[in-house]
């Protein structure tokens, strides 16, 4: 059986994209982009050495660019501050007093809650915003 070039570095390339299903692992993908790019520089009539210098420099491209951009995204928040997650943040509750530690109670889903506030933000008495769950303590943010 005598194969081109080209359709070695496809079928390397597909196996590279099943591998990449059955193991989620993004970056492999980006290294079958460099793999195709291998095999459409085949396809140009390309040498072995000018097809393996077009495959690296695309796969590391496409992983670098891929690595680079996700590190400049801002992360997920917190699936204490997520409302899809936990569905008290929003929710507003009235403060009455803060006690000197820094801490109130809240009478809040039928239950006494401790709430704390940001550091920093001075407590003021009066209707909050649930902004997330720290254990079993309410942070709120003045509305």
């Amino acid at each position: 059986m005598n194969l081109d070039a080209s359709t070695l570095w496809w079928l390397v390339t597909g196996a590279a994209v099943v591998l990449e299903l059955l193991t989620g692992t993004f970056y492999l993908l980006m290294l079958a982009i460099g793999l195709a790019a291998g095999a459409a520089a085949a396809h140009a009539g390309l040498g072995m050495q000018g097809q393996l210098v077009t495959a690296a420099l695309v796969g590391a491209g496409a992983v670098l660019a891929c690595y680079f951009g996700k590190k400049r995204r801002p992360g997920d928040p917190s699936a204490r501050a997520d409302r899809s997650v936990n569905l008290d943040v929003g929710e507003i509750v009235h403060i009455t007093a803060w006690n000197a530690d820094g801490t109130a109670q809240v009478k809040y889903r039928g239950a006494q809650w401790a709430a704390i506030h940001r550091p920093g933000v001075t407590p003021s008495a009066g209707p909050h915003r649930v902004a997330e769950l720290v254990g079993n303590r309410l942070l709120v943010d003045p509305v």
